[in-house]
This record gives C-alpha cells, structure tokens and sequence, in this order.
C-alpha cells in the first residue's frame, strides 16, 4: 500500500514550507546568484535536492534510529554542521565583487560540496525525519520511504531554485562594490544566526 491521495497532498505542502522559507541552504543560494549568477549556481541546487534526496532514504532506512539510540552522535552532528556553517558565513563576507567573480577570482560552491554539506545541516535533518516520522504509513514501508524522498527532491529543487533566481536579480542592483559588501556580511550574518534555533531542535 502506497501513501493515499490525501496524506501525499499534505506531505508536498510540508515539503514546499519546508523547502522553500529561509535556511541555511536557500541563504547560500541567494548569496551565490548574486556573486556568481544563477547557471553557476546550477551545480549548488542539483547537489542540495541530491544529497536531501539520500539523506531521506537513509533516514526512512534507519540511520535516523541510530541517532534516536545515541543521541551524542547527533550532538557530535551539531557541532560540525555549526562549525562548517561558520566557515561558509566567512567565505560569503568575503566573497569578491561580482566582477571579479566572473573572472574566476570566486567560485561557487560545487555539487558534491551542497550534497555533502545536507549531512552537517541541522535544518535538512529536521526536515527528513519530519517527513518520515509524520508521513510515511508503515505498510508498503520501503516504498513509501522512496516516494517520500522522490516527491521531496521534485518540490525541491524549484523551490531552491527560486532564491537563487532572485539572487541573480539582484546582481545588477548589487554591482557597486560597497552594496555588495554589506549584502554579503548581510547574508553570512543571517546564516549565522539560522544557527540558534536549528541547533536546539531535537529528534522528538
């Protein structure tokens, strides 16, 4: 048995709150298509929608159980993914003028480098087990899991995509060099703070 009619209309709107409102990934985006415009960008999307993807099914397939048995590995989880978000915060302060961006000087961050970075990112994880915990029904479970995560990645990736199309709509806005500066600490201050109430959710 597959997920109802229903149940998948209620999970695809959880998907696209969830996909689409501010977080550390959607903070970057916006900071990429205003620093590298939205093709270079493509690479950072693809990576986010792919490696949410695997974490979904890696979580419906137990690893999420395994935090629930040992929370001092989430805390260790925490704790990189804080660490990590610091030093993304920094290169974004200090990203180049978007100039000099399209010379080369800054490069984007890579699809294996966004789809790896979903494994440190507290909010990814809470979307994960949210949708597996409250959406996936326990009969056809296995199946369920991979149509959760396939339905997740399609809302996704549109989702994502949106920031970094307003990103590069802002590009010619923010070409002035001191507009630029403030947008980008603007951004590594507001992933910043996306720290605070990310870290201090838990698993229930």
């Amino acid at each position: 048995m597959t997920l109802s009619f229903d149940l998948l209309l209620g999970f695809a709107l959880f998907a696209l709150v969830t996909s689409i409102t501010p977080g550390p990934n959607n903070t970057m985006l916006l900071a990429s298509g205003v620093n590298f415009g939205f093709n270079r960008t493509i690479p950072h999307m693809l990576g986010i929608t792919c490696g949410f993807f695997v974490l979904v099914v890696a979580v419906g397939f137990g690893l999420g159980a395994v935090f629930k048995t040992y929370p001092v590995l989430y805390t260790v989880l925490r704790y990189v993914g804080a660490a990590y978000l610091l030093y993304l915060a920094w290169k974004i302060a200090h990203s180049g003028p978007v100039s000099e961006s399209e010379n080369g000087a800054g490069k984007p961050i890579s699809y294996l480098g966004a789809a790896a970075f979903q494994w440190v990112n507290p909010k990814a994880w809470i979307m994960a087990i949210g949708a597996i915990s409250t959406y996936t029904p326990m009969q056809g479970y296995f199946t369920n899991v991979i149509v959760i995560a396939a339905v997740f990645a399609l809302i996704n990736l549109p989702s994502v995509s949106v920031w970094a199309g307003c990103g590069t709509l802002l590009r010619n806005v923010l070409k002035d060099r001191r507009w630029l500066r403030l947008f980008n600490w603007g951004m590594a201050f507001l992933l910043v703070a996306s720290l605070y109430p990310l870290l201090i959710e838990s698993f229930s």
